[in-house]
């Protein structure tokens, strides 16, 4: 008879800070360990599910998908419908506790983590699940330039226009709130910048750290999974003490951020990049992810852009009887969706 809880890793970060690919690399490397994965998506178009999708989680030998393997939380934000949209899950997987290892959770890049680890504390999960640790992944060049997104000049420069707003970023407030959740901090991306800046930004996470928290730094999300698994903290016995810039609000708003998503037949790659570029020199655009289809290719390209770098891969071919096509899911602040569109025109192969 089992009774050793669950371990569940929460793994947090802002949009883009590298958390599905720290994800693929557990799973690519989870050495037999059975494995369920919930990711809970900022948006309609649901991105990250299909990513690990495509590295054959939540999916058999022929591709055909597995129930129970990956569980997609779509349009919505966990710490905002844990009990609508998270507890279901838990109780699914909870009647499963003797197939499963582990449970890894990626939000939404911009959720809270904390009302996400208190709800390990419902009994109904309690008796059966732990979290081993909440993991904050951080975008290493966005953090050392001073923006918590890649690209918030736009936003910035709008907020400080208008005398009636807080001139403090939400962006921010969300930075260190998913910090002070953490049991271990991911600098990600640290290949991308110099020793100084990762100085810089070690030195910045750590005012909002406790010393017993560790700070490790990473290349695509690639680390020891001993660094990453088998923590044993028991976050949602610490959490309540863990004080975040809305402990005391009822709700954690989204309205200032948008998400959008547009659908195109193929698409020209280097017309298309070229249009994102100019987009994101126009509008706050924080993150853009999506597929597309490329003329005269068996498979499918994979687009994450982040601020003005985007990157791009063939991540897997087209399956018999899929429906092909681009498309693409822009999140960000007042995006007009109008001019994303017309911003577009043109791109098609």
């Amino acid at each position: 008879m089992q009774t050793a809880k669950i371990p569940a890793t929460i793994v947090t970060g802002f949009l883009g800070s590298g958390k599905t690919t720290l994800l693929r690399h557990i799973l690519d490397n989870a050495q037999g360990r059975r494995i369920a994965v919930i990711v809970n998506e900022f948006g309609e178009l649901g991105i990250d599910g299909e990513i690990l999708k495509g590295c054959g989680i939540g999916c058999d030998e022929d591709g055909t998908e597995q129930e129970g393997a990956l569980y997609e939380l779509a349009n919505g934000c966990m710490c905002c419908t844990v009990q609508e949209e998270f507890f279901p899950v838990m109780q699914a997987l909870a009647a499963r506790r003797d197939r499963i290892d582990a449970v890894l959770i990626e939000t939404s890049g911009l959720a809270l983590p904390k009302p996400l680890v208190q709800a390990f504390q419902w009994p109904e999960i309690a008796n059966v699940f732990t979290v081993d640790a909440v993991v904050t992944v951080v975008d290493t060049p966005a953090a050392d330039a001073g923006q918590f997104a890649a690209n918030p000049v736009a936003v910035d420069a709008q907020r400080r226009a208008d005398p009636n707003l807080d001139h403090e970023s939400p962006l921010h407030e969300l930075f260190e709130d998913q910090l002070s959740a953490a049991d271990l901090v991911v600098l990600n991306k640290t290949d991308l910048v110099g020793a100084a800046a990762v100085e810089r930004v070690t030195a910045l996470v750590r005012e909002e750290l406790p010393p017993s928290v560790k700070v490790v730094q990473s290349a695509q999300g690639k680390l020891p999974l001993d660094v990453l698994l088998g923590l044993a903290k028991a976050s949602e016995t610490t959490i309540d003490a863990r004080e975040s810039h809305h402990d005391h609000e009822e709700d954690h708003d989204h309205d200032e951020f948008d998400a959008h998503v547009l659908e195109l037949p193929a698409v020209d790659r280097e017309r298309l990049l070229a249009a994102l570029a100019r987009l994101v020199e126009q509008q706050a655009i924080l993150r853009v992810k999506g597929f597309a289809e490329i003329p005269g290719k068996p498979m499918r390209w994979l687009l994450q852009g982040v601020g003005r770098r985007f990157d791009h891969h063939f991540d897997r071919a087209w399956r018999e009887g899929e429906r092909r096509g681009t498309r693409l899911v822009f999140i960000g602040q007042d995006l007009d969706e109008a001019a994303l569109r017309a911003g577009l025109a043109g791109v098609e192969a």
